[in-house]
This record gives C-alpha cells, structure tokens and sequence, in this order.
C-alpha cells in the first residue's frame, strides 16, 4: 500500500533467524510503484538482488497524478 500511496519502490527489510531467543519474521520486501511485488525473501537469511528503475516512478507519477492532489507544507484554506 505504501509503494501505490507515494507511487515510489519500496524496500522493507526484515529481520531473519532469532534475536535473543525470539524468532524474527525475515520476509524483507521489494515492491514497485504500482504495488508489484519484484521480490520477496522468505523467513531465513537470504540476499535480495533487484534492477530498480527510476523511470518506472515518473512514469507511474505521469500516469496516475494522484500526488498531484497534495498539499503539502500548506495550511488547509480557513472557513468563515
């Protein structure tokens, strides 16, 4: 939800194996602008590798201008 929210790619680590003594969940995550899942890592160690292209996000942004709709830093208007 968050990569399709701010149409960016996603990277999630989580943390694998035990950590004193308390299982961890691991399944760290890759994910694209409209929510794609590139990669996923199961509950143990692994390395994820992933091309990530920057291109994919203006083009996401210019086909769905959703944060265009924005208002960021802004105050909202005030009702009298």
């Amino acid at each position: 939800a968050r990569a399709v929210e701010n149409q960016a790619f996603v990277l999630a680590c989580g943390t694998a194996g035990t950590h004193a003594g308390v299982p961890q969940a691991g399944h760290s995550i890759v994910v694209d602008p409209w929510g794609e899942v590139l990669a996923e890592a199961g509950a143990g160690e692994e390395v994820l590798t992933v091309d990530l292209d920057p291109a994919k996000v203006a083009a996401t942004r210019e086909q769905f201008p959703a944060l265009k709709d924005r208002l960021l830093g802004l105050e909202p208007p005030h009702h009298r």
